[in-house]
């Protein structure tokens, strides 16, 4: 036992427990995120795209209004800026294989990926650019520690519902 041993056990596992990583040019930001989920994909996707669902299992999110559907419009508030709404439009819906969102800055794609052994590749990915990225880059605060913990949310919440699924 270390001095970081009470700080691990006292520190939500979801900080340790995935690890986004996070590439930076000029003019974007890029922050990915994965995760293996033993659930059918199916699960996962009827938990992803409950909009207004989110904010009770997944603490990254002050609120989520609107419908998961393709051209449909959702507005998020993330606990990162809870004060600011972000109003997004949805570009992409492959049921239980893709959702993509976003504004003309930003983009957030979410994939599952059938692993054929039962378990599924969950990946969340965020761009934010453009020409004038620069300018507010510094602005822009860090999401890995967020994502992190989405794919630490989402995990703990479909366990349960998998285990009644069996």
């Amino acid at each position: 036992m270390n001095l970081l041993t009470p700080l691990l056990i006292m520190t939500p596992a979801a900080t340790f427990a995935y690890n986004a990583s996070t590439t930076r040019t000029t003019f974007l930001r890029e922050t990915t995120v994965s995760a293996t989920i033993k659930a059918d994909e199916a699960i996962i996707w009827a938990l992803l795209t409950n909009a207004s669902d989110h904010p009770r299992w997944n603490s990254t999110i002050a609120s989520l209004q609107g419908t998961f559907a393709p051209g449909e419009k959702i507005v998020l508030k993330s606990t990162l800026e809870a004060k600011r709404s972000f109003k997004l439009k949805v570009k992409e819906f492959q049921s239980a294989k893709k959702l993509v969102w976003g504004d003309g800055k930003v983009q957030r794609t979410f994939t599952l990926k059938n692993n054929s052994d039962g378990t599924v590749t969950f990946t969340m990915t965020e761009r934010i650019g453009g020409l004038m990225f620069p300018m507010h880059a510094k602005y822009i605060p860090s999401f890995d520690d967020s994502f992190n913990t989405f794919a630490a949310d989402l995990k703990k919440q479909i366990d349960p519902i998998q285990n009644k699924a069996l």
